[in-house]
């Protein structure tokens, strides 16, 4: 047999957005102040929903964990990558860089889910308003919950097992700006036709099954809606879930042109682009589609700022 000297690959070089040391700076900052304030907005809205009494329900309950899963979709990525920027060093470790997946893989998953379970909490609240109560308990929504940090956990381990066993011996170059799972696939020297049809297979059952209950829901919900009489009850029923529709859109328009479009080798700045838009701009825009749009979130804020006002005053 004929012996061949492989270089292992024990580090990967993350290239970020291709562009001049400037640019790059420059980035380095937007990306820093995006982060802030997803950050920030995320934060606030876990502490109005925890002030506000009013706001200890069912559906702002969801909400404040997908604020704080948001805090922590954008604190996997951002922050490693403003470092490497304004050090120079763009060398992540292999065990950091399955860390990183491992995490990515689980907010982005139990972000997907916990937007399923929102429709269905307003297709409950629209459509069966008599058995809501019932139906969305708080034991029953932190059960839910609950379950559904396991079910992301593990599928998430599944893919950093996986990514584990392959070996990478060529280039250590990964066009991104994090470790995603498509761009280590592309740097792999083995055969990865299992990892693929386990993302095709797990990974778009847990993509596309929340997107069709998503879909469901709103399609009972405006038929509900269109049949009601008066038109201050359809302007409520809407406004309740216009937030959660708008949220809804922005995440999964860019995670499709992401993860179901076909790989594009040669276009690495598309895919970096696109993912942008879901892991930073869409957990940034969060707090404020539904602090702007939403009146209870609005009077819950006012509310907290006036009593810290007075706080301060005392």
């Amino acid at each position: 047999m004929e012996k061949r000297n492989l270089t292992v690959v024990r580090e990967f070089v993350l290239l970020g957005l291709p562009s001049s040391a400037v640019q790059q700076h420059l980035l380095s900052v937007l990306f820093l102040c995006m982060y802030l304030a997803a950050t920030l907005g995320n934060m606030l809205i876990i502490a109005t929903i925890g002030f506000d009494s009013h706001l200890h329900s069912p559906m702002y309950f969801f909400l404040s964990n997908l604020a704080f899963v948001d805090i922590c979709f954008t604190s996997t990525t951002v922050p490693q990558m403003v470092v490497n920027i304004l050090t120079g060093t763009k060398t992540i470790s292999f065990a950091g860089c399955l860390t990183q997946l491992f995490f990515f893989i689980s907010f982005v998953n139990m972000d997907s889910l916990l937007l399923c379970v929102m429709a269905y909490d307003r297709y409950v609240a629209i459509c069966h308003p008599l058995h809501y109560t019932a139906r969305m308990n708080l034991c029953l929504c932190v059960q839910l919950v609950a379950g559904l940090w396991l079910v992301t956990y593990l599928h998430a381990l599944l893919h950093t097992v996986l990514i584990a066993q392959l070996s990478f011996c060529a280039s250590n170059i990964i066009h991104h700006f994090f470790c995603d799972l498509n761009p280590l696939l592309q740097l792999s020297c083995s055969d990865i036709s299992f990892n693929v049809m386990i993302i095709f297979a797990v990974g778009g059952l847990l993509a596309l099954m929340p997107l069709v209950c998503i879909l469901i829901s709103y399609g009972l919900i405006f038929s509900t809606v269109l049949k009601i009489t008066s038109t201050q009850g359809k302007q409520r029923a809407v406004s309740t879930c216009s937030c959660h529709l708008s949220v809804v859109v922005l995440f999964y328009g860019t995670a499709i042109a992401v993860y179901f479009s076909p790989s594009s080798p040669h276009m690495p700045e598309s895919d970096t682009l696109s993912t942008i838009m879901y892991s930073m701009v869409a957990p940034m825009l969060n707090p404020f589609i539904y602090t702007l749009r939403n009146r209870d979130m609005k009077r819950g804020l006012q509310k907290m700022l006036f009593k810290c006002t007075v706080f301060q005053q005392q």
